[in-house]
């Protein structure tokens, strides 16, 4: 074992810990944003609503869909990579062991970390959109309000 081996091993398994946070976070998020939009829905099919509201609650929903789009994005499984099991499921039997007799494992800690930073990517912009999605839809609830009052 090199003297760098830890330090990879550790690095390794600190990126496939952040692909796992990231995939917890998205499925919290993507049933947050999904109780919002069938809440949202819900309200505002019964209320009548003018033009501003109207326009400010479509905005909100079609954001907050929009997230949802990014988050079912996040959590695809990417089975195309050249990095741990979709690799591994090209290979032969003798092959896989070749690949694991060799020390590659600096290249799968740079192919999993792209992974997860696209992960990541994905899932602040779908936040971002989640806060301006209900911030559209909580005006737009104050513009009804005062419209009924």
């Amino acid at each position: 074992m090199s003297a760098h081996e830890p330090n990879l091993m550790a690095a390794h398994a600190e990126v496939k810990a952040e692909i796992a946070r990231t995939d917890t976070k998205t499925s919290l998020l993507l049933a947050f944003v999904g109780a919002v939009l069938a809440g949202g829905w819900t309200v505002a099919k019964d209320l009548p609503l003018n033009a501003v509201s109207l326009a400010m609650g479509s905005a909100g929903m079609t954001l907050l869909v929009v997230a949802a789009g990014l988050l079912l994005r996040s959590v695809r499984p990417n089975i195309k990579g050249r990095h741990g099991f979709p690799l591994w499921a090209t290979l032969t039997a003798e092959e896989i062991t070749a690949v694991l007799s060799e020390n590659t494992l600096s290249a799968d800690i740079a192919g999993l970390s792209r992974l997860a930073v696209v992960k990541y990517a994905g899932l602040r912009r779908a936040v971002d959109l989640t806060c301006a999605g209900g911030a559209l839809l909580i005006v737009a609830a104050l513009f009804a309000a005062g419209g009924a009052a």
